[in-house]
C-alpha cells in the first residue's frame, strides 16, 4: 500500500485496487479544517491528516461556511474500490468556541444516537466510535496548540443523508437511532474480495511457515491482536489475521500441516461453538441463540435465557449470565464446543487450540492444547 494520498492502493490477484478512507477519517479531517478556519479566519482548500494506520492523506475540503464564532465544512467519504452505502456521503464538522476550555465532541443530523448498552459508546452518546473520537480529538487539539488558542471548542459531526442510509445498515436493529455510525479503526478502507482476502490469509500463513513457525498464532482481527499483546512472551506481530474466514484458514493449515492456536473475542468465536466457520454477520449472526442455548444447558433460568436473546452484544449477554453465577460453566461449555468443531473441521490432521476472551471479563477459557501451543509459539518468537 502507498503511504500517502498519491496512489493509495493495494494489489489483489495482480490487480491494482484503489483504497478509500473511512467516515472516521472524514470526520477528523473536516474537524481539523473547521477548527483551523475558525481560529485563523482563513479558508483552507484541503487538509492533511494522518490515519491510525500511519498513512497521510490530503483531502479536499468542501461546502465551507463561516459565521460568528463557528465554522462548518465537509469532507466527502470515498470507499475506493470497496464501495459501501456511505460512499460519496458528505461528512460535516461544525466547530464553535466555548468557555469550558475543553474539546466537546457530539453528533448532529444523520449521526446515530446510541440507545442500548453493549455498543462501543454508552447510551445517550452519538454513535461516533472511540477510534474516530480519538482522531477528531487529536486533530482539533493539534490546531488549538499550533494557533495558541486556550479556549474550548465544540465539535459536532453531521452526515445529512445518514438518516436514510441507516435503514441499509444494522444500526436500527442494534439500537442506534437517527442515523449511521462514524466508524473506522485504521482510517483506511482497503478493497478486498472474499477470494482475494482468503488468498491474502494464505500468503501470510506461508510467510510465517517460511520463517520457521510450526505453530501459527491466528486472530480474527484487531481485538484478538491487541489481546495477544498481553500474553507474556507472545509477539502480537507474529499473528496471522484470518478475518471471518476461520474455516478456510483451518483448511489451509491442514494443507501446510501446521498447527493452529486461535485467539479471539467471544463476539466472533462464539459462532464456532455452533459449528459456524465463516463468522461474518451476513452469513450467520446467531451469537445470542448459541449463548442462550448453552446457558440453558448449564442451568440458566428461563428468564435469563430470554434476556440473553434480547441482548445486542456478547458482553451484554455475559452480564446476564454473571447474575446467574454461570460465567465459568458457560465458558467451559463454549470452549468444549469450539474445540469439538475445530477438530471436526481439521479431522485430526493438525493440532488446534483456542483462547476465548471477553473485552470486559477477560480470558473465558482455553482449549485442552492451548497452553502447549502457546508455549511453542513463544519458542518460535524467541528464535525469531
Amino acid at each position: 500500500m502507498a503511504d500517502s494520498a498519491d496512489g493509495l492502493y493495494v494489489f489483489v490477484n495482480n490487480k491494482k485496487l484503489r483504497c478509500g478512507h473511512t467516515t472516521g477519517t472524514c470526520a477528523a479531517a473536516a474537524s481539523k479544517a473547521a477548527a483551523e478556519m475558525l481560529l485563523t479566519g482563513k479558508e483552507v482548500g484541503s487538509v492533511r491528516i494522518t490515519t491510525p494506520k500511519g498513512i497521510t492523506l490530503d483531502l479536499p475540503v468542501e461546502d465551507i461556511e463561516m459565521g460568528d464564532g463557528w465554522t462548518s465544512c465537509a469532507v466527502r467519504k470515498d470507499g475506493g474500490d470497496d464501495i459501501d452505502v456511505t460512499h460519496g456521503s458528505m461528512v460535516y464538522s461544525k466547530v464553535s468556541s466555548n468557555d469550558s476550555g475543553s474539546i466537546i465532541i457530539d453528533g448532529g443530523v444523520g449521526v446515530g444516537r446510541v440507545t442500548r448498552k453493549g455498543l462501543d459508546q454508552p447510551p445517550g452518546n452519538a454513535a461516533i466510535n472511540k477510534v474516530p473520537r480519538s482522531m477528531i480529538m487529536e486533530a482539533v487539539e493539534d490546531v488549538r496548540s499550533s494557533t495558541g488558542y486556550t479556549g474550548g471548542l465544540n465539535v459536532v459531526i453531521s452526515i445529512p443523508d445518514g438518516v436514510e442510509l441507516a435503514s441499509k445498515t444494522f444500526n436500527p436493529r442494534l439500537g442506534i437511532e437517527g442515523g449511521i455510525s462514524v466508524l473506522g479503526t485504521s482510517g483506511i478502507v482497503e478493497p478486498m474480495s472474499e477470494t482475494a482476502l482468503v488468498n491474502t490469509i494464505r500468503t501470510e500463513m506461508n510467510m510465517r511457515v517460511a520463517n520457521g513457525h510450526n505453530v501459527l498464532l491466528v486472530v480474527p482481527g484487531n481485538y484478538g491482536k491487541d489481546f495477544t499483546d498481553g500474553i507474556p512472551g507472545v509477539d502480537p506481530e507474529s499473528a496471522v489475521k484470518c478475518s471471518n474466514f476461520v474455516g478456510e484458514m483451518l483448511d489451509y493449515a491442514c494443507e501446510l500441516k501446521k498447527d493452529i492456536i486461535l485467539v479471539g473475542n467471544l463476539g466472533k468465536l462464539v459462532k464456532l461453538a455452533g459449528g459456524i466457520m465463516n463468522t461474518h454477520s451476513r452469513n450467520a449472526d446467531c451469537r445470542m441463540e448459541i449463548l442462550a442455548s448453552n446457558a440453558a444447558m448449564v442451568g440458566a433460568s428461563m428468564d435469563a435465557v430470554k434476556r440473553v436473546m434480547d441482548c445486542i452484544s456478547t458482553d451484554d449477554a455475559l452480564d446476564v449470565i454473571a447474575e446467574e453465577g454461570l460465567i465459568a460453566p458457560l465458558s467451559d461449555r463454549l470452549i468444549e464446543r469450539i474445540e469439538f468443531y475445530m477438530n471436526h473441521r481439521t479431522r485430526g490432521a493438525i493440532r488446534v487450540g483456542a483462547v476465548l476472551f471477553s473485552s470486559v471479563y477477560g480470558v473465558l477459557g482455553r482449549t485442552s492444547l492451548a497452553d502447549d501451543l502457546l508455549d511453542e509459539v513463544r519458542g518460535c518468537d524467541v528464535e525469531d
